[in-house]
C-alpha cells in the first residue's frame, strides 16, 4: 500500500530533501492564512510547520518565554534543532505567538549566518471590501517577492493551476469526511492523514489519498459508544485523539486548523481578479475565532456540523496561553446546549504529559453521554 506514508505521525523531511535536491526551494508556514497557492505558483514547496512529538522546547523557551504557548515554542525548537531544513518562512499574523516564531527565527538564523527568506503578511481581523483589498495587496507583495526568490514569476495562469491542485485536495478531504460520517475512518486516522499534507508534495499527497479513499470505502463501520466532535486550539498530535477513542468515543468531526479548517470548501476563481479571489477566500473562510466579526458564524458552523454528523458530545481542547481559543467556550456552550449537545472542556500542552487525566475525563464524558 503506497498510502502508508499518510499515517506517519513523526515529521518527515524526505519529500523536502528530494524537492530541494532538484534545485527548487521549500518554504515553511505556520498559520493557514498563508495561501499555499502562491507558493505553488512560484514553484516552491509549501511546508506547514507543526510541533508533533516535540518533548523538549527548552532552547526555544529561552527565546519566546514560558508565557508563549508550547505549540509555538515547539515549532521554533524544531527550526532551531534542524528538524526542519527549509529555505525560509512565510507567516501571517494569525495569532501573536505565530508571529513570535517568525521574528525569533529571523534573528536566530541571522545570528547563525543562515540565509533565509523571511516574510510576514497582514491578515485583517475584520472582513469587508476594504480589508479584502488590503489583504490582496499583501498577497501581491508576497507573490512578487517569492517569484524573485525562486526565479519563477507568479502569474494568473500559474495561480489558477495551483488552485486546481488545492481544490482537488479539498475534494478528496470532503470524501474523507463522508467516510468519517459513516464511521469508516476514525478521528485518529483522519488527523494523521490531514497532517501528512504538511510534509508531502501536493502531487504525492493527492496520489496517496486517492488510493486510501478507494480502499477505505469498503470498510465496515466502527462501533463506538459515542460520536464526538473535537474543536479548539491547533492540535497536531493524533495520539491525543487516540486517548479519547480508546475510551469508546469516535471523533467523527472536528473544527481544527490542522483538520477540517485547514482545507475548507472549493476556492472559486474570478478570471478577472485571480489574486483578489484568493484573498477573499482566505479572509472570509472561518478557520478560528481570531477575527472580530466571524465568531457567531463559527459557532453556527459547529452546531450545524453536530447536526449533520449526529454528534453526541463536543470536546473543547484549549492550549495553555492560547490567544484565539482562550475563552470561546463561554460563548459557544449555550448554543450547543440549545441543540442538546454537551461539551467537555480540557486544557492541554503540546507535550502529552496529561494523557492519563485526559483518558479519565474522556471515559467519564462518554459514560455520561451513554446514560
Amino acid at each position: 500500500m503506497s498510502y502508508e506514508k499518510l499515517f506517519e505521525t513523526n515529521i518527515s523531511s524526505e519529500s523536502v530533501k528530494a524537492w530541494k535536491a532538484s534545485g527548487k526551494k521549500a518554504i515553511g508556514y505556520v498559520c493557514c492564512h498563508v495561501p499555499t497557492e502562491i507558493l505553488l505558483a512560484a514553484d516552491i514547496m509549501p511546508v506547514r510547520l507543526r510541533a508533533t512529538n516535540c518533548v523538549d522546547s527548552s532552547d526555544a523557551e529561552a527565546w519566546m518565554s514560558s508565557f508563549s504557548c508550547s505549540y509555538a515554542r515547539s515549532i521554533l525548537q524544531y527550526l532551531m534543532n534542524g528538524t526542519y531544513e527549509l529555505d525560509g518562512l512565510v507567516q501571517s499574523d494569525g495569532c501573536m505567538m505565530a508571529t513570535r516564531i517568525l521574528d525569533n527565527w529571523e534573528h536566530i538564523s541571522k545570528k547563525n549566518g543562515k540565509s533565509q527568506f523571511i516574510h510576514q503578511i497582514g491578515a485583517p481581523r475584520i472582513t469587508n471590501d476594504y480589508t479584502i483589498g488590503y489583504y490582496k495587496t499583501e498577497l501581491k507583495d508576497l507573490a512578487d517577492k517569492l517569484g524573485e526568490f525562486s526565479g519563477t514569476k507568479v502569474t494568473d495562469e500559474a495561480l489558477k493551476a495551483a488552485v486546481a491542485k488545492t481544490n482537488e485536495v479539498r475534494s478528496l478531504i470532503a470524501q474523507l469526511f463522508e467516510l468519517r460520517k459513516e464511521a469508516k475512518v476514525s478521528g485518529t486516522e483522519a488527523l494523521r492523514i490531514m497532517l501528512a499534507y504538511c510534509d508531502l508534495t501536493i502531487d504525492e499527497y493527492i496520489a496517496a489519498l486517492k488510493e486510501f479513499l478507494a480502499d477505505a470505502k469498503n470498510r465496515k463501520p466502527i462501533e463506538a459508544r459515542a460520536r464526538l466532535m473535537i474543536i479548539g486550539s491547533a492540535l497536531d498530535n493524533p495520539e491525543y485523539i487516540k486517548v479519547i477513542e480508546d475510551k469508546g468515543g469516535l471523533v467523527v468531526a472536528d473544527a481544527l486548523c490542522f483538520g477540517a479548517r485547514a482545507f475548507g470548501d472549493q476556492l472559486v476563481i474570478d478570471d478577472k481578479d485571480v489574486l483578489g479571489s484568493i484573498a477573499k477566500y482566505y479572509l472570509t473562510r472561518n478557520t478560528c475565532p481570531r477575527s472580530l466579526d466571524n465568531r457567531p458564524a463559527i459557532h453556527k458552523e459547529i452546531v450545524e456540523t453536530c447536526k449533520e454528523y449526529n454528534v453526541q458530545g463536543v470536546i473543547y481542547e484549549k492550549m495553555q496561553n492560547c490567544e484565539c481559543w482562550g475563552g470561546e467556550a463561554y460563548y459557544l456552550e449555550p448554543d450547543l446546549k440549545n441543540v442538546g449537545v454537551p461539551m467537555l472542556q480540557v486544557e492541554r500542552e503540546e507535550q502529552m504529559a496529561n494523557a492519563g487525566q485526559l483518558a479519565i475525563r474522556a471515559e467519564a464524558f462518554v459514560e455520561m453521554i451513554e446514560k
